[in-house]
């Protein structure tokens, strides 16, 4: 009931990158084409041979050894992925027989791009009611196998990746290390970033998600602040959705984090869905950009036009 703490971050990627030179010998593209309206210059694609669960956990297991951790010590596995192929077993069962982690309860979250910070609350949830331990969270998608590479408007975004966090229930006397998550969603403009079909293939409205994030998120992401007990001066980092750089800066400046650090990982990764927060995370952690025990915004958006968002204390 004391709350739960993130203790270690991972990320991983394919090897290959995808260049916005490359994209303009497959559409009709250039370099400045796409810097100038999404800010991507690079992503990572994985192979055929790469489904997502593997590269969920690569990320996972860098961040169980950050942690100190062996598998038989995790007893909750959430997998936040939109990508998954198969219906069963699902993505965070077949995570948890790559580790060895052998009787954990094991769940998909799909919530699109939303997806890593609805679990990561799950995980808190879970863990303050006493139900789990230690938590493997990981965000994880590979859209580069529901995009039409033949449609400029979507390729140029995409790219595959995941990120993972270990998240531990909280000694007495530790102050939690998660705060309350705000989350909600807008079922009518569900229309508006899909992944369906036969076979499945992403698209959007990239007007309406655009106006939509800039002008409705920000008022959001300040209340998911107030509900931490944090002023947005006071972040050290935000971690927005890595959707496009269009997006993130508006959306940043407005929250008001005037002292923080903004992940800007979408110019080298693209749009990784549900793996783009802890990507860009574990990133600014890796690179020495934030300190253990700062307060940094995590805040998901885009399919369903949903949203959860919590300040979390880095690992």
């Amino acid at each position: 009931m004391n709350g739960s703490r993130i203790t270690a971050v991972g990320h991983y990627q394919p090897a290959r990158v995808l260049t916005n030179e490359d994209l303009a010998e497959l559409v009709d593209t250039n370099d400045e084409w796409i810097r100038s309206r999404v800010g991507i210059r690079t992503r990572h694609i994985a192979g055929p041979d790469e489904p997502v669960d593997e590269l969920a956990a690569h990320a996972a297991a860098k961040a169980l050894a950050t942690a100190g951790l062996t598998p038989d010590e995790i007893d909750l596995v959430l997998v936040a992925t939109s990508t998954a192929v198969d219906r069963s077993p699902n993505m965070a069962a077949r995570v948890a027989a790559r580790l060895g982690i052998p009787q954990p309860a094991a769940m998909d979250v799909n919530v699109v791009c939303a997806g890593f910070t609805h679990a990561l609350a799950t995980a808190d949830h879970t863990l303050r009611a006493g139900a789990a331990t230690r938590a493997l969270v990981i965000g994880a998608d590979k859209m580069s196998e529901v995009t039409d590479w033949s449609d400029r408007t979507t390729c140029v975004l995409v790219g595959d990746g995941a990120g993972a966090a270990v998240v531990e229930a909280c000694p007495e006397g530790v102050e939690p290390g998660i705060g309350p998550v705000l989350w909600g969603s807008v079922p009518e403009m569900g229309h508006a970033v899909r992944i369906e079909g036969q076979p499945a293939r992403f698209a959007q409205e990239g007007q309406s998600v655009y106006r939509w994030a800039t002008t409705r998120l920000p008022p959001l992401a300040r209340q998911a602040c107030e509900r931490a007990g944090f002023r947005p001066e006071d972040l050290a980092a935000v971690v927005l959705h890595q959707a496009n750089l269009r997006i993130i800066e508006p959306l940043a400046a407005k929250i008001g984090a005037v002292n923080a650090v903004v992940a800007r990982d979408v110019t080298e990764s693209g749009n990784t869905s549900a793996a783009s927060i802890p990507l860009a995370f574990s990133k600014l952690v890796e690179q020495g950009a934030v300190s253990a025990g700062d307060p940094v915004l995590l805040f998901g958006f885009g399919g369903n036009l949903s949203y959860a968002g919590q300040v979390v204390r880095c690992p």
